[in-house]
């Protein structure tokens, strides 16, 4: 078996010199970044696109090198950008993918590509599909199959209709064991799967990059098909998975039916899912179910703890929902996972020393990772923080390399301790420091840049150590080298 995972001569998949007997058109599904996670995102339309006869590879630039012989012979190469780093790793490699694949056709799909399709026309993409991605590429793949050029995108960039999902297929991917894992408390671990029993998100907070897709829709995963997909990930080896939904409760019914049938079928798998702090009030009565269910913890994107910035951002929930979120999930025996966007124009040395104070205050500090507390507000195109009036007057032209418009705080202050956290950030990831430490080198940071002294910590202000996923990065971090590297 070659590295493309197929025992075939590539001839044997791939050729059209006369006089050869017909073979399946050839697609290459190409993931650059998905948190370390095996994508769903190439499994599905791999489902699809078999179903209609095409020889399909998928390659994630996450653990493999971009194969010229495999695209040597691809007709349609297809790249998967859901998070705003796959869209800069992505960018990087189409030189090297156009060279290595001449012939191929190209498309990038996911949440990211219409946001960015000027640019992505530019690099040489021919066709975008944003949303519900699937019935545009295997319709794509069969134009080409039957001579079309297909140089003009002839469908809609972003399709919201429901679709027909099918049991994703992951035969083509790395196996489940070189992805990211499940660490537990006590120093063991678990090999991890990654679902999607939902997509979209029906709600419109201003820095979240699913509202200018999906605007207020979300499309459900059928309960027979999620249950097939944790089924098939379970007998190649997942103890825990891990549910990648925007928010696992926007379909609260549908969730809490996906959970039952999991259960019933695998009672010793555990999971866990992200969930909005205004769905765990809501919906507060679940939470027992979940536990019993085998949640093991909830992430959700808290994203400030000052009022003034919640409201900029609409998230709906304030500074003391947070709190009262934080205590169900404990009520219940669950462990919660706040993210943060700590940086934004509206924070103040005051506010981020505030924040800091209040993770020792509720024990969170070994729940939260290190990169989550240095992360600085991305704006990409379209985001609907541009809607918010005066906004337009804070932010620059633009960058085509950031992917989003920069700006600078009022006060230059503010600026330079985002750029010293996220230099210690770094700093303990290369040495690897842990949670704890890492803090105790921000509380010193966020108090010398106002000029004041840091009060000693103590570890019983830590909290305990919470089970984790070992891939703690954020869709909006910078590409490391390796990643870059990896093409």
């Amino acid at each position: 078996m070659d590295s493309r995972g197929d025992s075939r001569p590539l001839e044997d998949v791939v050729d059209d010199r006369p006089g050869r007997a017909s073979v399946p058109f050839e697609v290459v599904l190409i993931n650059p970044y998905e948190l370390g996670r095996q994508p769903f995102a190439l499994a599905e339309p791999a489902a699809w696109l078999k179903r209609d006869g095409f020889g399909v590879r998928c390659l994630d630039l996450s653990l493999q090198q971009l194969d010229p012989d495999l695209l040597s012979g691809a007709r349609l190469v297809a790249i998967y950008v859901g998070m705003h780093t796959a869209t800069r790793i992505a960018i990087e490699a189409l030189p090297r993918i156009r060279a290595l694949a001449p012939r191929a056709h190209l498309c990038v799909y996911g949440l990211y590509a219409p946001m960015n399709q000027e640019m992505l026309r530019g690099l040489g993409v021919k066709t975008i599909l944003g949303g519900e991605f699937e019935p545009g590429l295997a319709s794509l793949a069969r134009r080409l199959r039957e001579g079309e050029a297909c140089d003009v995108q002839a469908g809609p960039v972003v399709h919201l209709a429901k679709i027909d999902f099918l049991t994703p297929d992951r035969s083509g991917l790395p196996g489940l064991e070189r992805y990211a894992h499940l660490m537990l408390a006590d120093g063991s671990k678990k090999t991890l799967g990654f679902v999607e029993a939902s997509r979209g998100c029906k709600h419109l907070c201003r820095h979240c990059p699913v509202v200018p897709v999906y605007q207020g829709k979300f499309r459900v995963v059928p309960v027979l098909v999620v249950l097939a997909d944790i089924a098939q990930q379970v007998r190649a080896g997942a103890a825990h998975i891990s549910f990648g939904d925007p928010d696992f409760f926007n379909g609260s019914t549908h969730a809490m039916k996906v959970l039952a049938a999991m259960h019933a079928e695998f009672p010793g798998l555990s999971f866990d899912a992200t969930i909005k702090i205004q769905h765990l009030i809501a919906h507060a009565e679940l939470l027992p179910a979940l536990k019993a269910a085998g949640c093991l913890f909830l992430t959700s994107a808290v994203e400030s703890v000052d009022d003034r910035v919640l409201g900029h951002l609409a998230k709906n929930h304030t500074r003391a929902d947070f709190e009262r979120a934080l205590q169900l999930c404990r009520d219940a025996g669950i462990g919660m996972a706040p993210t943060f966007v700590p940086f934004t124009p509206w924070t103040t040395l005051e506010g981020y020393l505030d924040l800091l104070q209040t993770l020792l205050r509720l024990h969170l500090v070994e729940a939260v990772p290190a990169i989550q507390l240095c992360i600085r507000l991305l704006i990409p195109q379209g985001s609907w923080l541009l809607k918010l009036p005066g906004f337009g007057a804070m932010i620059e032209p633009f960058d085509g390399k950031l992917l989003g418009y920069p700006w600078r705080h009022a006060d230059p202050r503010v600026d330079s301790l985002q750029q010293a956290l996220q230099a210690l950030a770094a700093q303990g990831d290369l040495q690897g420091w842990s949670r704890s430490e890492v803090f105790g080198k921000f509380w010193q940071t966020a108090h010398a840049a106002l000029g004041q002294d840091a009060p000693p910590l103590t570890r019983v202000d830590f909290g305990e150590p919470l089970a984790r996923l070992s891939e703690p990065w954020y869709c909006c971090a910078e590409p490391t080298e390796q990643q870059l590297q990896s093409f």
